[in-house]
């Protein structure tokens, strides 16, 4: 193993010190290869119990006094830990949020342009962010861009629900759809 290198091993997990980084006069060891839980003993000496065993003296608490170490495989945890990272990452489900941009007087070929993009994001399990966007002097036809976004919710009834009702935002008024869970058969 890495206890005859004279040089430290760089640490790749920060605030971990392994075997001779740690500078410690005494450490409480813990873990399942000692025989006394909790039992403080000089550094040099809990060194030596790990290259018996053949595994690595791991500083876990450097705060703690003395400082807590535990005797294990270095390389073995590490793995370890990047394989939890790895099935944690995995698990996350990754929200897409699709923009759909409208102005206040959008004619019948253009909506229904957008609507069909809209329908095939909703399909693919994507949000849509449909929002009114209001150029100058456009903000008095606020209610004609409230009625278009509440006609856009309705179009998409069977695609995907209203998580947000149309809210105006400075010159946007904007409302949020998500897909509808799809049915198993």
């Amino acid at each position: 193993m890495a206890y005859q290198q004279t040089k430290p091993q760089k640490t790749i997990t920060p605030g971990l010190k392994i075997n001779r980084e740690i500078r410690a006069k005494t450490v409480r060891l813990v873990g399942e290869n000692i025989e006394n839980q909790n039992q403080v003993l000089p550094t040099p000496q809990a060194l030596k119990m790990a290259e018996e065993l053949e595994l690595d003296l791991v500083e876990i608490s450097p705060t703690a006094e003395p400082p807590v170490c535990r005797i294990l495989n270095y390389q073995k945890y590490l793995y370890q830990l990047k394989k939890k990272q790895k099935e944690i990452k995995a698990k996350t489900v990754k929200v897409v949020v699709k923009e759909i941009r409208f102005g206040p007087n959008t004619d019948d070929h253009d909506y229904n342009f957008k609507l069909k993009h809209a329908i095939n994001f909703l399909e693919e399990g994507a949000k849509v962010k449909a929002f009114v966007f209001f150029k100058g002097r456009a903000i008095v036809y606020k209610e004609q861009g409230e009625i278009l976004l509440l006609r856009f919710a309705q179009d998409l009834e069977e695609y995907g629900k209203v998580d947000q009702m149309p809210k105006l935002e400075g010159k946007r008024m904007i409302m949020f759809l998500s897909p509808k869970p799809k049915k198993s058969k």
